[in-house]
């Protein structure tokens, strides 16, 4: 973990300070999703943030018996989820920002490869992408922002 991107907070019970990251990843999904879906859409969105913003990416992990693991987002993922309406909104503040974006639309759940997936979404205007999914990250207050209207998911 980066010192600058964090600031420890004391706890009053003595316990290990808390950790706060001052940036925030967050997976917005589209409130009528199956859960199959939502689960695969979050999937997908959150491995597009691992690769273009390699800084979110932890440490390898390993057990006590010295079995190495991948590693992990050095941070929690937040999932929210909105209308349709709301969640075209939050694209377009995430992109108008600039922070690293991902978007899932409702054409990928019909193709079955990353070479049709990236066709499928280049067909498609931005202001017309027919979203289920985003995800974003960036500085906390930023996200915030790009949040707006979402609610955390259930």
């Amino acid at each position: 973990m980066n010192e600058t991107d964090t600031r420890n907070r004391a706890d009053v019970e003595g316990a290990p300070a808390a950790v706060r990251f001052d940036t925030k990843i967050a997976v917005v999904l589209r409130d009528d999703l199956e859960t199959w879906q939502r689960l695969n859409v979050t999937a997908f969105l959150v491995s597009g943030l691992g690769s273009a913003a390699p800084e979110v990416i932890g440490e390898p992990y390993a057990d006590a018996d010295g079995t190495a693991y991948l590693p992990m987002f050095r941070q929690p993922v937040l999932v929210f989820e909105a209308t349709k309406e709301h969640l075209t909104a939050a694209h377009g503040r995430a992109v108008s920002r600039a922070l690293p974006t991902a978007v899932f639309t409702s054409d990928l759940f019909g193709t079955g490869n990353d070479r049709d997936n990236r066709a499928a979404v280049r067909a498609v205007g931005s202001a017309h992408l027919d979203l289920v999914g985003t995800a974003v990250y960036g500085p906390r207050n930023a996200v915030d922002k790009v949040l707006k209207g979402a609610r955390m998911h259930p």
